[in-house]
């Protein structure tokens, strides 16, 4: 008797097709070639819906909308962190309004200097890798999570914030998926191993190792030295803590990525900064003792 041809409908398919391994990121492109980036709502003259034009440039390129994205979500982080310094808003009930806000305004350049490149470089890093292997790659800032982020730390004082990340577009193999996303916590275990011996030889030469537990004011006069403490202690703080965060291997954040691709290549990378943030909480290894002790050479 003949098969029904019907028992297709209801059975499962007994030999499933194998998983691909070629990967389709962040694909929204239109048939003349255009492809739209969805911001999740507009914010600081952001438009949601951005078609954005293919282009042939070279691996270290910035288009004009990139530029604006980077720029906005430079300065909302940056206010950001200047309210993480000063504890919100509601701090300011702790002494004079015109003193939180002079320690607010001189909290921000520092941050930016300090915990900038650890965001704006982790993101280039992924930038260049994928356009290395051949694909379009902007950043773009995400609107609802620069505005959460600020609201967040101005009615609490905890930082929470998604400034936004490297769109990509284009086929990419499981491999070069998971170099593309490793990129960006590459750049930031480089850069916290350069803020070592970086920041001891500034803390040295300014003569800013004592200066931890100082404000940034004294009386009417700005002391230089803590802020210049506090870039050198935010810049390994930030990239040790971003790198981890970043690694943690769960929805659209790089170590989902990278164990997809390598589960020996993420765990190695993720150990490797959990078990210095690890001896750093726990006092064991404090990466600043050793900034302070190639100051005091100087």
């Amino acid at each position: 008797m003949a098969r029904d041809p019907r028992a297709d409908i209801l059975e499962d398919d007994l030999f499933p097709k194998p998983t691909q391994r070629i990967h389709r990121v962040h694909a929204q492109r239109s048939d003349d070639g255009t492809i739209h980036i969805n911001t999740k709502g507009g914010m600081f003259g952001i438009n949601n819906r951005q078609p954005i034009q293919l282009h042939k440039g070279k691996i270290w390129h910035f288009s004009k909308e990139e530029k604006h994205h980077l720029f906005l979500a430079t300065a909302a982080f940056t206010l950001a962190l200047g309210l993480l310094r000063v504890g919100g808003v509601f701090s300011v009930g702790d002494g004079d309004a015109g003193t939180w806000t002079a320690i607010l305004l001189l909290s921000m350049p520092v941050m930016l200097i300090a915990v900038g490149p650890a965001f704006l470089l982790h993101e280039i890093g992924h930038k260049i890798i994928a356009k290395k292997y051949g694909c379009w790659a902007e950043f773009r800032a995400d609107p609802g999570g620069l505005k959460f982020g600020i609201i967040l730390v101005a009615l609490t004082g905890i930082l929470f914030m998604a400034p936004g990340a490297v769109m990509v577009a284009g086929l990419v193999t499981r491999r070069q998926n998971g170099h593309i996303a490793i990129a960006g916590p590459a750049v930031n275990f480089g850069l916290f191993l350069i803020g070592i011996p970086l920041g001891g030889v500034i803390l040295g030469l300014s003569g800013a190792v004592d200066s931890a537990d100082l404000g940034y004011l004294t009386g009417s006069a700005i002391n230089l030295k803590a802020m210049i403490y506090d870039v050198v202690f935010f810049w390994i703080a930030a990239n040790l803590g971003l790198g981890l965060f970043n690694l943690i291997p769960f929805g659209p954040l790089d170590g989902a990525k990278i164990k997809d691709w390598n589960e020996s290549v993420w765990l190695a990378s993720f150990a490797t900064f959990a078990v210095l943030a690890v001896l750093w909480f726990t006092g064991t290894f404090n990466p600043i003792d050793l900034v302070i002790s190639i100051a005091e050479i100087f």
